[in-house]
Formats: structure tokens, sequence, C-alpha cells
């Protein structure tokens, strides 16, 4: 193996996803189910509340003592429920993850696996390398999504950023995850379809990395990764991964 370990992006890496939160048909079941749930709103006003709640969310994390130049992430099940106890709704976290479960699913256009993830990340593993998830995710939204895709025995250890409060390209992110896992940076590769997250932020951890641009990649240049991939092509990112093709 060329590398002993492996960090995974997820969406736009392994996952392909389409998600529309401005969809009206999605306000208007989510404010009949906060309305049967005791929360009274109106589709727009439920639309609204919750782009205002995310945003104090955000603001709450980057006003906090250690936010200087750094990358917080939020929990976004603290959203839900703070839109039930708006309207009177008393809520638990239970219930607000329900909700938030639900929200998903309802602004979710499609989700599917790219051509060759679950085959590759079985691959590795048989040689023996570690695999590891490293997303900038939320965990009600995620978790649910990997058991779907049935992505979740494949992966040694899940990170996702909502559950550490912090997300790529944050160096602290990763060396969360190799200090825990006592991985040597040098050992690692990070591989990810965004040149900023998982690209620069890999590289500033001492990691190796591979980019692949993906249907839902950002509109940027190609990054100064170790390989770069201009299309979608997992086949291929096993081959560089198992220590077959020469660096480009």
């Amino acid at each position: 193996m060329k590398y002993q370990n492996c960090l995974f992006d997820l969406y736009g890496t392994l996952v392909d996803i389409r998600t529309d939160e401005d969809a009206p048909s999605l306000w208007k079941v989510m404010a009949e189910y906060y309305r049967e749930r005791g929360a009274s709103y109106r589709p727009g006003e439920l639309r609204d509340a919750y782009s205002h709640e995310i945003r104090c969310a955000e603001g709450a994390a980057s006003s906090t003592p250690d936010a200087h130049e750094a990358h917080l992430e939020i929990q976004i099940e603290y959203v839900f429920q703070r839109l039930f106890q708006a309207r009177g709704g008393n809520a638990s976290l239970e219930q607000a993850i329900q909700a938030g479960r639900q929200f998903r699913k309802l602004s979710t256009v499609y989700i599917r696996l790219y051509d060759g993830a679950v085959e590759m990340l079985q691959t590795l593993r048989e040689q023996g390398c570690g695999v590891y998830l490293l997303s900038n995710a939320q965990g009600i939204f995620t978790r649910m999504e990997l058991d779907q895709l049935g992505l979740t025995p494949l992966f040694d250890k899940i990170y996702l950023s909502s559950d550490y409060g912090v997300k790529k390209p944050d160096r602290r992110f990763f060396d969360l995850l190799l200090q825990t896992e006592g991985i040597a940076p040098d050992s690692a590769v990070m591989i990810g379809n965004d040149g900023a997250c998982d690209i620069a932020g890999g590289r500033a951890a001492g990691l190796a990395t591979l980019y692949v641009r993906s249907n839902i990649s950002p509109q940027e240049p190609l990054p100064a990764a170790d390989y770069v991939l201009e299309e979608m092509d997992l086949e291929w990112v096993t081959v560089i991964l198992t220590g077959n093709a020469a660096a480009s």
C-alpha cells in the first residue's frame, strides 16, 4: 500500500447529493409537522425562522473566545428544537432530531453513491489500509444517510464536524483525527473534492492530498494536490491509493 491511512471527505467525493431547501412544498409539509406538535407556523414564517436560527447559531459560535481564524460548526438539532420552543412547543432533543431528519428527507432531491465507492473502500480495507471519514456534516443527517447507503461499516472511524464543533479546513479537525487514532501525518492521505477544505486543509496538517473534481465541487482552479483528477473516477483513485500510479 502506498498509504497506511486514507481520510475521505463524503459529499462530492463518495456520495452525490442534491438538496433543495427552498422548495415551497418542503416548508408546507414542515409547517404542518410543527403545527401537529404544538408549534404553529405558516410555511413562510417557518422558513424565515429557520434561517434566522441558523444565523444566530453560527453567530454565537463565531463569537466564542477561540474563534479567531477558526472554522466552527453548529449542531443543527438545537435549531430545530428552538423552532419548537419559539412557538410554545415543548420538544425534547430527540423530538427535535426527528424533526431535523424529516426536514432532511423532504429536502433531498436525490442521494446516491458514486460508481465504485463501495468497491474502493472494501479494497483499501482488505489491503490493510486504515479508512476514515472526515466530513463537514451534521450528524443527525449524515449518520442516517451513511446507514442508508451501506457505508457505515466500511470506515474504521467516522468524524463529523457537528460532533466536534469544528470543521475543515481548520487544522484542529484534522489533528483531532490524527491524534485520536495515533496516525502519523506522513502515513496518510486526504481525499476530497474541495480545494480549500480538503486539499489546503489536508496539506496544512501535513497530509498527502488527492483531489477529485466532481459534479458538486466548488467552482475553483485545480488545487495544488499531490494527485489531481479532473473528473470523478473512483476506480482510478483506487489505483493511486494502492500504489499503482505515479504522482501527477
